[in-house]
């Protein structure tokens, strides 16, 4: 080892004045060439160590809403919480910090060093693809939130990395778009979006997007600059998304790490731009800095002590899970006070709908982790319902499209005779390599998994069905592939991509798909060789054995689930969407319910008054069923303990604690803001500060259309009262307001109420929005139980962005109440 690092025992803490000269020092003398190694990945998700200085590898893993580590491999399970949706619905900084810290812990139990999230573009168009990992439609919630997350995890000595920076609200062309936003726009909105997580929480990375903004794309772009580093003081690591850096020229913005490596845009072509005068040392040098930087507060760094020196108090990761899924759901509807529902009173459920049974726990794509386990709504009421309930289900309709992976209880490892199935790697003349047990049927290996020297990976499994009939079984995946059912070849084959959507392969890979009858409980030997490509730009490979659900009859399955639910004390419908409709890669097409679902609900509605609906999806659906139900929860993707948060609140074991972090509509065509795809290459954001409940008030206060739900709604099990709000009278532009709440419960349960403070200036020489959110707090009460909820409102939410932060003196509204649309007290305050 380097004498120099002789003194690790008595390291300097991360940080300070000595450990910030070490780490200069030890940056300026590295060669030029280990310089720009550094700035580019080692592989697909580590940096490179350099053992002569004492630099171990920092290792990167995809988040934002669990920790999935360096492989796809099902059997290195990762806690999966509630989608960031979810997470948002909460209205909670402290239940924000609590998931990053779950987040920390399991990052540190993989060996992770930095969680990539969170995710907090904001909800522009309910379109956007990945509105299910994005926060909130409002830059303030949003803001307040990603701070919370970034704090939590970074507790943990983890590194946390909001993202995607700047202006990435939608996924169509997301490799080429260009974002063309307004300044101010820009500043209030999607830079504002960020900024909390910088200078509050002071992240240690931030991720740089794939589109351009105003014509540059993100990794070459001055924002990295300002405001990122010199207004908000940012020092950590400008990380590119995967492929992101697309040239030298990144290097002479503040984009510091590109990823994935070892090979891209960098390495030896960076180093001519050095030694030719097109880069200069002095960025390399501020870049390798970072780094090291990064790697000290990680603990990654010899002769420097890491950024936390002492851990916070472990925290149980499956209860924070549910814990979030329960503050999360949002009750939209509950008609003569249907919830919750009283077990003791219940004779009889009718539960239907597809995701009753095959829960979407959360969204598509690189936020995809492996749980050790999932419960759905049908298992946590069959936990919870007392013994002498009867509970029955019908599918009632379709909703998984396509190839889903055999349950795994389902499969038999016929080499090893384990439950799952014996994947085999095999040399080019079809000798044995290696071999393993799996324990699922959705194979992915990126990066890493794959032994040198493959040529090809052969599966194995006894498939038990768990009905009679026709069965309809195959192999999804992007290459060559045989398949043999109960030992017949029943395809050999090129399978092609159908998409030109990076990535998509990996989650929704193209298939062939066949017939098969079988008894109930026959068993089925499945075989597949797969023939790995010769040459790949990209080191993935995804392979999917399974079951895909055809319907022969769509109307008979809703008839079984109406029949069931005539009779029963209450009907249960859990509808939903699917990762094939939200995930990374594409935007939405609409947002109707797949299949059959709205007609299984009004079906469901007609013959049982007291039916309850489900809604689990990541972002906004349309419900044209409202108003025709008893009671309507909003679950979002809810994360591993799904169903039995799900089941809590219905049963009133726990209050529905969520409030709506982005407007639901009642038509795709009231949407004031729904375009994502971009024309002659740009996608406009032409409706400049008015977003999310902007947009609609805007749009209302014009004689259009009003939405189903307004942003910030929901509904408990108790009533609250707010009293009259106190605030200064005036105060000088530039400070902070603190707005005093008197709040009572004048229910009859403990409860939780979100105060939300907006402001309004109708009169004014600046246009602004018809009001926004300029504050928010919670406070959790006994009946008959008050408290004064004090919510800070920053001088910022009275300022607009003009060349710098403007102040306009004069009066504002401080509007108090429950949600964008309410009913609000008021009172006014003047700016001087």
């Amino acid at each position: 080892m380097n004498p120099s690092l002789s003194h690790a025992a008595t390291a300097a803490a991360a940080g300070s004045p000595d450990a910030e000269a070490r780490i200069r020092e030890l940056a300026e003398n590295l060669p030029l060439e280990q310089q720009i190694q550094l700035l580019t990945g080692a592989d697909v998700w580590a940096t490179h160590a350099l053992p002569s200085i004492g630099l171990s590898r920092v290792v990167l893993s995809d988040g934002p809403s669990g920790v999935r580590g360096e492989d796809f491999d099902e059997r290195h399970d990762s806690v999966s919480l509630p989608s960031s949706s979810a997470l948002s619905a909460t209205w909670s900084v402290e239940t924000a910090h609590r998931y990053g810290q779950v987040l920390g812990q399991e990052a540190r139990r993989k060996g992770v060093h930095a969680v990539l999230g969170p995710t907090v573009n904001l909800h522009r168009s309910p379109l956007g693809g990945r509105h299910f990992e994005c926060m909130s439609e409002d830059p303030r919630l949003t803001a307040t939130l990603a701070a919370g997350y970034v704090a939590g995890v970074q507790s943990m000595g983890v590194g946390a990395t909001p993202k995607h920076y700047l202006a990435n609200e939608a996924e169509t062309d997301r490799f080429t778009a260009d974002s063309v936003v307004d300044e101010r726009p820009l500043r209030e909105l999607y830079l504002a979006a960020f900024e909390d997580a910088i200078t509050e929480a002071r992240a240690w990375l931030v991720m740089s997007s794939y589109n351009s903004i105003n014509g540059t794309t993100a990794s070459e772009n001055k924002l990295l600059e300002t405001p990122l580093s010199t207004e908000w003081g940012f020092d950590g690591v400008v990380v590119s998304d995967w492929t992101g850096v697309r040239s030298v020229e990144a290097a002479n913005a503040n984009q510091d790490l590109e990823m994935p490596g070892p090979v891209g845009h960098w390495g030896p072509k960076l180093l001519a731009a050095v030694n030719d005068g097109r880069v200069s040392r002095s960025a390399i040098l501020e870049k390798v800095i970072r780094i090291l930087r990064l790697a000290a507060r990680v603990g990654s760094l010899e002769g420097v002590a890491p950024a936390v020196a002492e851990l916070p108090a472990a925290l149980n990761a499956a209860a924070v899970a549910r814990e979030v899924a329960v503050r999360g759901a949002v009750l939209v509807r509950n008609r003569d006070g249907l919830l919750p529902l009283d077990p003791s009173a219940l004779t009889s459920v009718a539960v239907s709908g597809h995701n009753a049974e095959e829960a979407r726990t959360q969204g598509g794509g690189s936020a995809t982790v492996m749980p050790k386990y999932t419960v759905s709504p049908l298992e946590g009421l069959r936990e919870a319902l007392p013994e002498g309930v009867s509970l029955s289900y019908a599918r009632g309709a379709k909703v998984a499209e396509g190839l889903q992976a055999f349950p795994r209880t389902s499969l038999r490892n016929p080499v090893s005779n384990v439950p799952g199935m014996r994947v085999t790697f095999l040399a080019e003349d079809g000798s044995d390599i290696s071999g393993e047990d799996r324990l699922a049927s959705h194979l992915i290996w990126f990066g890493v998994g794959i032994p040198e020297g493959a040529a090809a990976i052969r599966m194995e499994a006894d498939w038990t069905a768990s009905t009679a009939g026709v069965h309809h079984l195959g192999v999804g995946t992007v290459g060559h592939i045989r398949l043999s059912l109960k030992g017949d070849e029943v395809f050999n084959g090129e399978i092609e991509d159908d998409t030109d959507v990076l990535g998509a392969a990996l989650f929704d890979p193209p298939k062939t798909v066949h017939p098969v009858e079988t008894a109930a409980g026959e068993s089925v030997r499945i075989e597949a060789v797969y023939e790995l490509p010769k040459q790949r730009v990209i080191p993935f490979t995804a392979i999917l054995l399974g079951e895909e659900t055809v319907l022969a009859d769509p109307q008979a399955e809703i008839d079984a689930a109406v029949e069931a639910a005539k009779t029963a004390d209450v009907a249960i419908v859990v509808v939903g969407t699917s990762a094939a409709i939200e995930s990374e890669g594409f935007d939405r097409e609409d947002l109707d319910l797949p299949g059959f679902q709205n007609q299984l609900v009004e079906a469901v509605a007609a013959v049982n008054p007291r039916t309850i609906v489900v809604v689990n999806s990541g972002s906004p659906v349309l419900m044209p069923w409202l108003d025709k139900v008893g009671a309507v929860l909003l679950g979002w993707f809810g994360g591993q303990e799904f169903g039995r948060a799900i089941t809590d609140i219905l049963l009133g074991i726990e209050e529905p604690g969520g409030r709506l972090p982005t407007t639901w509509p009642a038509a795709l065509g009231d949407v004031p803001v729904l375009n994502t795809t971009p024309v002659d290459g740009k996608v406009v954001y032409s409706e400049g500060i008015h977003v999310g409940y902007r947009a609609w008030l805007k749009q209302q206060a014009q004689g259009g259309a009003a939405p189903a739900l307004p942003f910030g709604f929901g509904l408990g099990y108790t009533t609250f009262e707010l009293g009259a709000p106190h605030a200064p009278q005036s105060v000088p532009a530039g400070n902070d307001v603190v707005v005093h709440v008197p709040v009572r419960n004048t229910g009859a349960r403990s409860g939780r109420e979100v105060v939300q403070v907006y402001l309004e200036r109708a009169e004014s020489a600046v246009e602004r929005p018809v009001r926004w959110l300029a504050g928010y707090a919670g406070t959790h009460l006994a009946p008959g139980g008050t408290d004064s909820v004090a919510v800070r409102i920053p001088a910022r939410s009275f300022g607009h962005y003009d060349g710098g932060w403007q102040f306009e003196p004069g009066t504002f509204r401080i509007l108090v109440g429950r949600h964008a649309a309410d009913d609000f007290q008021a009172l006014e305050i003047g700016i001087r």
